[in-house]
């Protein structure tokens, strides 16, 4: 925890700084031995990095959104996996303040758990469900004073170190009008285990997301959070701030990552020669300068993108229901943006690219990701289309 005088805005970013470097000099090892960054999370959280949404009044540094996607995109340039892991407590905090400011203090325990260091992960993900949060294949059974909730949750980034976890399930017992339930499970709850299966060869490895396993897992009503209807009609200011906050989050840590292999490459490819060319480098290349250019072009288009709108979220702009759109339209240009600059960066890197101690890989494997995390390609174009064209969401096809 930091010291009892709150220490400011500027100090906390000008401490981190070195922390963050050191986080990426952890970065290869986490990943190539499958671990859990704990050392950096353990930093990262004395540090204050953990308060930076939670309001003053509670402890924190009281950041709005757009502060602190500027804080997660600088981790996200050194450690992506841990970036993209702090994300999910980021988005707990970050969204359950903004309602607080906004006057709706149903969750105001959340921050001051979160004042005392108490850390949220996020438990949405499901085999099966492309629409996370909107829609659960966990079961949400109401029962005196609370619920009780059975599923298999997947991709729990912060497993080892949470205090509560964020989920969802849903209620059918009225099958023409299902409900969300989105609750918290405080760590000492009854009948639910954390299965230890996450192996992922392709990238972020170190946020060790494991699955959850709710056995008819009792959460009190003191934890529920919200009960909304399934789909786009239940959207309200919570569950579009789950989507603002962990969508923006996401955006940033890959934009970040572009920002980094581009600079690798820049940093690499002046030493990179050929026999053929009998050039001093292959940055004489016409067609690398090309590629070159193209990732150049494509980081510039999406950096401003995601400060314009983050921006504007921040400062409260009314775009109505279009909002779903400008969230979603962000994440999908920031991933799909920054996989085709890892991509054509493997082009230039060669043979180079391949070899596992040299770096390069390991930035390219967590950047794939990047295009299947919430919302994905398929996902985030159904709600763009259709939200532009006027036509019920939650529509299903006959």
């Amino acid at each position: 925890m930091i010291s009892e005088e709150t220490k400011s805005k500027k100090i906390l970013i000008e401490e981190l700084e070195p922390i963050f470097e050191k986080c990426g000099e952890r970065a290869a090892h986490y990943d190539a031995n499958n671990l859990f960054f704990q050392e950096d999370f353990d930093e990262l959280k004395a540090s204050g990095y953990l308060l930076m949404a939670v309001p003053e009044e509670f402890g924190g540094y009281g950041m709005k959104i757009d502060e602190c996607m500027k804080l997660t995109r600088k981790l996200a340039y050194h450690a992506a996996p841990t970036a993209l892991g702090l994300n999910m407590h980021v988005y707990w905090t970050g969204l359950v303040a903004d309602l607080w400011r906004a006057g709706d203090t149903s969750l105001q325990w959340v921050l001051e758990e979160a004042g005392k260091g108490k850390v949220f992960a996020a438990g949405h993900g499901e085999r099966g469900n492309d629409s996370p949060g909107l829609y659960s294949t966990c079961t949400a059974e109401k029962v005196a004073g609370g619920y009780k909730f059975t599923g298999h949750k997947m991709f729990g980034s912060l497993s080892p170190v949470w205090d509560y976890l964020g989920f969802h399930g849903q209620d059918n017992s009225d099958p023409d009008n299902p409900m969300i339930i989105h609750a918290f499970m405080p760590r000492n709850t009854q009948n639910y285990e954390i299965k230890k299966t996450w192996d992922n060869v392709l990238g972020m490895r170190a946020t060790r997301s494991d699955d959850t396993l709710l056995k008819g897992v009792f959460i009190p009503d003191e934890y529920i959070a919200r009960k909304v209807a399934a789909g786009f009609a239940g959207v309200d200011g919570f569950i579009l701030g789950i989507f603002a906050w962990a969508l923006f989050g996401f955006g940033n840590v890959y934009y970040a990552l572009a920002q980094r292999i581009l600079d690798t490459v820049l940093d690499k490819l002046p030493k990179k020669n050929s026999i053929s060319l009998g050039r001093p480098s292959m940055a004489y290349h016409g067609g690398i300068q090309r590629d070159v250019a193209d990732m150049v072009h494509e980081i510039e288009g999406i950096g401003p993108h995601l400060d314009t709108i983050v921006r504007e979220y921040a400062e409260g702009k009314d775009y109505g229901g279009a909002w779903g759109v400008k969230i979603v339209a962000a994440k999908c240009h920031a991933a799909e943006g920054s996989w085709r600059v890892a991509d054509t960066a493997m082009d230039i890197m060669g043979g180079a690219g391949l070899i596992h101690k040299a770096g390069f890989e390991r930035l390219f494997r967590d950047a794939r990701l990047a295009k299947i995390h919430p919302a994905n390609t398929y996902f985030a174009r159904e709600v763009m289309a259709k939200g532009m064209l006027g036509l019920d969401l939650d529509e299903k096809p006959r």
